[in-house]
C-alpha cells in the first residue's frame, strides 16, 4: 500500500477497533485490513494503516494511549 504507513498488528478485532476509532477521533484516516482466517482465527492477522505523512503523530498517539491504558490497570 504506497502512501500508506503500517502502524499496529493485532489478532484482536475488538482492539483494533478501539484503535481505529482513536485515531478517527483525531482526524486520521485509518484503513484496516483484516487477514485473519473466517474459520480458524489463529491464522492471519489485522493490520492498521494510516498515512506515511501522519504516522508519527499517529504513533504518539498509539503509544499515549497504550500509557493510559498500562496506569489504569495498575491503578
Amino acid at each position: 500500500m504506497k502512501g500508506w504507513f503500517k502502524l499496529y498488528i493485532t489478532r484482536n478485532y475488538a482492539e483494533a477497533s478501539i484503535i481505529k476509532g482513536m485515531l478517527e477521533e483525531n482526524n486520521i484516516p485509518v484503513v484496516v485490513l483484516n487477514n485473519l482466517d473466517s474459520s480458524y482465527l489463529n491464522f492471519g492477522d489485522i493490520q492498521i494503516y494510516v498515512p506515511e505523512h501522519l504516522k508519527d503523530v499517529a504513533q504518539q498517539l498509539l503509544d499515549k494511549g497504550k500509557d493510559n491504558s498500562t496506569e489504569n490497570n495498575h491503578s
